[in-house]
């Protein structure tokens, strides 16, 4: 008996899907084993990088929007300013690629912090070692500075029980962790408890600069629109990007952009996802690849990941170079450019 036609249609369709299903799923590997198989060894560089040292970061927010760059995947570096660009982007994969490990395990941390928390105070006030609310759902639709408020004014939380709690969901994470990885990561965890909201931005063996923001700036600041833009000012951002994480699709990497694999592996896997990057956060890294000659490199590095024609590029200025466009307050400048145009395509 032949097949209508219109059967046939659909039964292609439903098969072809099912085959892209299973080469989304043969592409996909497990969280431990994706971030050993796109990292390179670890470098050094002499800063914390705890929190970011950009007050511009949300500058660019509303013009992300403008431009629709939305969806696909996105690719950054250092810290939890990412989460507020993946809040914007809302992409399906997210890669945090740093030159030192140590960003991989505070990430990591960051990832066991969402695990343990229902809504954004529970993280806040884990991350600042502070005690949970018994009741979470009041919280939900709170301004930030009530948030904050209950984080600056929170009882302590037990450390031993909290110590106890962080452990146990970084250890399911599934990714090796020596003794001294653990206690990397409690030190980490002992910095933003001991200085609270008021935690900055600090190089190795120096002092914080006076105008780098504090933890509690960058909660509450703004974009160029005028709208709280921090992923913690919005449930729904918080829940989207702790769904990412649970999905563990917020993956950290060690490498160098100018470095000789992990762009290159990341361009792979993404192909093999029939994925397209939209947007690659570099804060100021191409300033020191260009004073180390690297950046050619960079820019062979990035041409092998498949792009969306709209991809962009965000990168920041800090006020010694660039003193042009920025806010009396801001240290620095956050600007988009389109790869394409970067890559003189």
């Amino acid at each position: 008996m032949s097949i209508p036609k219109v059967h046939r249609t659909l039964l292609k369709a439903a098969t072809l899907l099912a085959l892209a299903s299973i080469a989304w799923a043969q592409a996909a590997l497990p969280f431990p084993q994706t971030i050993a198989r796109l990292s390179e060894p670890s470098g050094y560089f002499d800063t914390d990088n705890l929190i970011s040292n950009e007050s511009s970061y949300l500058q660019v927010v509303p013009e992300l929007a403008r431009r629709g760059v939305r969806g696909g995947a996105y690719i950054g570096v250092g810290p939890d300013q990412n989460f507020s660009y993946i809040a914007a982007v809302r992409p399906s994969i997210a890669f945090i690629v740093d030159i030192r490990r140590d960003n991989e395990l505070l990430h990591l941390l960051f990832k066991a912090l969402f695990k343990e928390s229902r809504t954004r105070v529970d993280y806040l006030a884990l991350l600042f070692g502070r005690t949970v609310p018994a009741d979470a759902e009041p919280w939900r639709a709170a301004a930030i500075e009530k948030i904050v408020k209950y984080v600056d004014q929170a009882k302590p939380a037990d450390p031993a029980a909290l110590r106890a709690k962080v452990d146990r969901a970084l250890r399911e994470t599934g990714v090796s962790l020596s003794e001294q990885d653990m206690k990397t990561v409690a030190g980490f965890h002992d910095r933003f408890i001991e200085a609270g909201l008021s935690l900055q931005f600090q190089s190795t063996g120096r002092p914080p600069q006076w105008n780098y923001p504090t933890y509690r700036d960058l909660l509450a600041d703004t974009d160029s629109s005028g709208k709280q833009s921090n992923f913690l000012a919005s449930e729904e951002a918080f829940q989207f990007v702790k769904g990412l994480e649970s999905r563990d699709l917020v993956i950290p990497v060690v490498g160098d952009l100018a470095g000789p694999s992990a762009l290159g592996a990341m361009g792979k896997l993404l192909a093999s996802r029939n994925e397209k990057l939209t947007a690659f956060y570099a804060s100021n890294v191409e300033f020191y690849l260009q004073r180390e000659g690297t950046f050619p490199r960079f820019i062979t590095n990035l041409r092998q990941i498949p792009r969306a024609p709209n991809a962009v590029i965000i990168r920041s200025i800090f006020q010694r170079f660039n003193s042009s466009s920025r806010r009396p307050k801001d240290n620095s400048t956050s600007e988009l450019q389109p790869i394409d145009e970067l890559l003189g395509r």
